[in-house]
C-alpha cells in the first residue's frame, strides 16, 4: 500500500506507477476533494481516496502503509510536524521535490543573488502550521530521520527550464518576484520585468532534492509496496 500525502491531481502516481507492479494499491490523501476526485479517477480501481488535513498527524491514514510518499510538500511543513511525523511512521518514506534554496540563471543578472536570498527567507514563512522548513527541508529531514534510526539517502532533482519553457519561466519568475517583494526587496519588480522579457533566451535551474528514509527493520529485507 502506497500512501500519497498531498496527492493533488496524481503527480506522484504518474511518476512512480510505471516502476511498481500494476496491482499496487494507492491511498490518496489530500484536503481538496476536487483534486482527490481527479487523482482517484486517474489511478482507478487500485485507489482509495481520503480527504484529510495534512497538518493533523492524527488524521493521516498511515495504517498498513508499506511506502509513504509526498511531492513538493516537505518544504511547506514546519519542523515540529516533521519531528512528530518521523516519530510516528514505521514504513519507508519518500519525499520528492523539496526546494533546496538554489537557483541558477544563464545568463546571469546581478540581482539574482538578492532575489534568491529574499525568496528563501519568504519560504521559511508560516504556511498555516508554523514557520516552514523551506529550503532547509531535505537537510533537516536527513537529520531527523537518521536520529530515529532510519537509513537515509537523497539525490538532486533540479527543475531545468530552458527557452523552450519560456512561459513556465515567466510564471516562475512572477511568483519568485512576488515573494521577494513581500520580504521587502525593492528591486524584485525590475528583476521580474527583465527576466520576463528575456525568458526566450534564458535557462533556469531550480534546485530540488528527493529524500528517502527507510526504517532499520526494512534495511535488510525486501519490501513489496503492494502488500
Amino acid at each position: 500500500m502506497v500512501v500519497d500525502l498531498g496527492c493533488g491531481t496524481g503527480a506522484t502516481w504518474r511518476a512512480l506507477a510505471p516502476l511498481l507492479p500494476a496491482d499496487t494499491r494507492w491511498r490518496l490523501v489530500d484536503n481538496d476533494p476536487a483534486l482527490l476526485e481527479i487523482a482517484g479517477a486517474m489511478v482507478g480501481d487500485t485507489a482509495e481516496c481520503v480527504e484529510a488535513d495534512l497538518g493533523d498527524l492524527d488524521a493521516l491514514p498511515l495504517d498498513g502503509a508499506t511506502l509513504i510518499t509526498a511531492s513538493a510538500l516537505l518544504d511547506l511543513m514546519p519542523e515540529t510536524w516533521l519531528s512528530a511525523f518521523a516519530a510516528r511512521v514505521t514504513a519507508p518514506v519518500y519525499f520528492a521535490l523539496s526546494y533546496d534554496g538554489r537557483m541558477d540563471w544563464t545568463p546571469t543578472d546581478l540581482r539574482d543573488a538578492a532575489v534568491t536570498d529574499a525568496f528563501n527567507r519568504h519560504q521559511h514563512g508560516d504556511k498555516g502550521l508554523g514557520p516552514a522548513l523551506g529550503p532547509d527541508a531535505a537537510d533537516r529531514a536527513e537529520d531527523v530521520f537518521a536520529a530515529r534510526g532510519f537509513a537515509v539517502d537523497r539525490a538532486d532533482s533540479p527543475w531545468r527550464l530552458g527557452p523552450d519553457m519560456a512561459e513556465l519561466q515567466r510564471e516562475l519568475t512572477r511568483g519568485i518576484a512576488s515573494a521577494a517583494a513581500e520580504i521587502g526587496l525593492d528591486e524584485a519588480a525590475d528583476w521580474h520585468r527583465d527576466r520576463h522579457d528575456a525568458a526566450d533566451h534564458v535557462t533556469c535551474i531550480v534546485g530540488h532534492a528527493d529524500f528517502l528514509a527507510v526504517p532499520s527493520a526494512h534495511s535488510q529485507e525486501t519490501t513489496h509496496v503492494r502488500h
